[in-house]
């Protein structure tokens, strides 16, 4: 009885957590935002795992130096640490809901780490596009970076 217990415990606690298929009770809205958040936690954890569960098996993803990755090639950034991010503030975040299985996600993020062994540092656009596959929930199918240069970085942060 008492491992029953902790069991149903253990779901109710990790429950809330989980990404995949949602059925009922949040909305698509809440979805992504909670999805969003497990991006960001998975991003600075650098968490190939979380990041696996997240990224769709056709992802591509197009990073602010202009290169295209896949699932497996961002993954594998991730392992080798050639892709490390240890600081991430996001905000204006916007979710745009394109229909029942698709949406897109926008935001500002301030970004300190490395890329390719190189300082990585600034402000950052990201998009974002989520896709909602059948069982098995919303997943990140694109993902694009922009550059802000310092003088709109500045501006933007005024603006907030």
């Amino acid at each position: 009885m008492r491992g029953f217990l902790l069991s149903v415990a253990f779901v109710l606690a990790v429950g809330p957590l989980y990404a995949g298929p949602h059925r009922g009770g949040r909305n698509a809205r809440d979805q992504i935002t909670a999805l969003e958040a497990q991006w960001k936690q998975a991003v600075l954890a650098n968490d190939t795992e979380a990041m696996d569960h997240l990224l769709s098996d056709d992802y591509l993803g197009i990073t602010a130096s202009g290169q295209v990755v896949t699932k497996p090639q961002q993954l594998a950034r991730m392992r080798t640490h050639d892709f490390q991010i240890t600081s991430l503030s996001v905000s204006d975040v916007k979710i745009k809901l394109i229909s029942q299985h698709a949406a897109i996600v926008t935001s500002l993020a301030q970004v300190e780490g490395t890329n390719d062994g190189r300082p990585l540092h600034g402000a950052f656009r990201y998009t974002r596009v989520y896709q909602r596959v059948p069982n098995d929930g919303w997943k990140i199918t694109s993902f694009e970076a922009t550059r802000v240069p310092h003088h709109l970085a500045d501006n933007q942060a005024q603006d907030r």
